[in-house]
């Protein structure tokens, strides 16, 4: 193993030309077959990149094909209605990304005549859009000469540079974008972002990475100085919230009462049945306030556990039916404008979460 090759990637032109050089060989022949590699239309790799934020490649295979299928381009998604973008994204999570595609798109429409913009500025302008999701665009779009940080390549780039500190700090941030930048090949720049994406993502994992197996493992400081598994510093381990919540499924005669989310809350914009953080004996008084609605509780119909970000939660549902003349509820609460009464075979056309979903196939 040449060490001198290793502590010189950043500042040797012709160690970086071979890194270069090896790297993409080994793309070429190791790259995984996906959709989105299969085309150079800024709009659809952009859908590709944003669904792929914090999400499996095998999640996202399918959806990314049934989005596109409905959204082809920019002013079909513009067009559409925000209910019709979140509950085809329903299961992907991280509703946000749905909502701020949806907006983007819009801003497209408005200011770009429909059409995905191709300088930097323009892209980072857009909602949802930060350095790292641009890059990649025009990277792979355009082959501009922009270099990418997510975190595949801040792994793979904390062990070729051999970095011990944290890479989430601003100094490391600092240190990897400078790194990713400086390695940047003079052309396939796409191709180039891509195969480190798929190097992280392939062969150099955070756990048992297959050094053996690396193009490039000549070139990897930490394999050098026997560091591999030690770099990137792992982060600080995430403190879980445990939590008990209460879903209730309210019925008047065939129909069920289900309320949009708010914005500010959890899965806003989504539909969802009364719900709320507490325990059986609140559940009256706290769908009065959510919906207006006086009802009476019933029987316990499931128990479900998920996690939401840093919290584990314990799900209670329970039935319960209304008792007061819905005539005499209108008006009755600020959020009574996002309250429906739907018949169960309607839920199949809501945006739900998946618990949300859950529920709705018990009624």
């Amino acid at each position: 193993m040449d060490d001198r090759a290793a502590s010189t990637l950043a500042t040797s032109t012709a160690q970086r030309r071979n890194f270069s050089r090896r790297l993409l060989a080994w793309f070429r022949r190791a790259a995984r077959d996906l959709p989105w590699r299969q085309t150079k239309d800024l709009y659809a790799i952009w859908v590709s990149e944003i669904m792929l934020q914090q999400t499996q490649v095998a999640t996202v295979v399918p959806y990314y094909h049934r989005f596109l299928a409905q959204f082809p381009d920019v002013h079909s998604l513009a067009q559409a209605d925000e209910q019709q973008v979140l509950r085809l994204w329903e299961g992907l999570g991280y509703y946000r990304r749905a909502r701020q595609l949806h907006a983007a798109a819009q801003c497209m429409a408005r200011e770009h005549g429909g059409r995905f913009p191709t300088t930097y500025a323009a892209v980072r302008s857009l909602p949802g859009i930060g350095r790292y999701t641009a890059g990649a665009i025009l990277s792979i779009g355009l082959d501009a000469r922009l270099p990418i940080l997510e975190a595949n390549t801040v792994r793979v780039l904390s062990r070729l540079a051999g970095y011990r500190g944290d890479p989430a700090s601003s100094a490391g941030q600092k240190h990897l974008w400078s790194l990713a930048e400086t390695l940047l090949p003079a052309r396939d720049c796409g191709a180039f972002n891509q195969a480190l994406m798929e190097l992280g993502s392939e062969v150099c994992s955070l756990r048992a990475p297959a050094c053996d197996a690396c193009p490039v493992a000549m070139h990897c400081r930490a394999r050098a100085e026997q560091l591999v598994e030690k770099i990137p510093k792992p982060p600080t381990r995430t403190k879980y919230e445990l939590v008990r919540e209460i879903a209730v499924v309210v019925r008047r005669g065939r129909k069920v009462l289900v309320r949009q989310c708010q914005p500010g809350e959890r899965w806003a914009g989504l539909w969802d049945f009364p719900r709320f953080a507490g325990s059986r004996d609140e559940i009256a008084p706290q769908v009065a306030a959510l919906t207006a609605v006086d009802v009476e509780p019933g029987e316990r119909l499931v128990t479900l556990k998920h996690g939401v970000t840093r919290f584990r939660i314990t799900l209670e549902c329970y039935a319960a039916t209304c008792n007061t003349n819905p005539k005499r509820q209108r008006g009755n609460s600020k959020s009574s404008a996002a309250v429906r009464w739907v018949l169960p075979s309607q839920l199949a056309a809501l945006p739900l979460s998946t618990t949300g979903r859950k529920l709705a196939q018990l009624v």
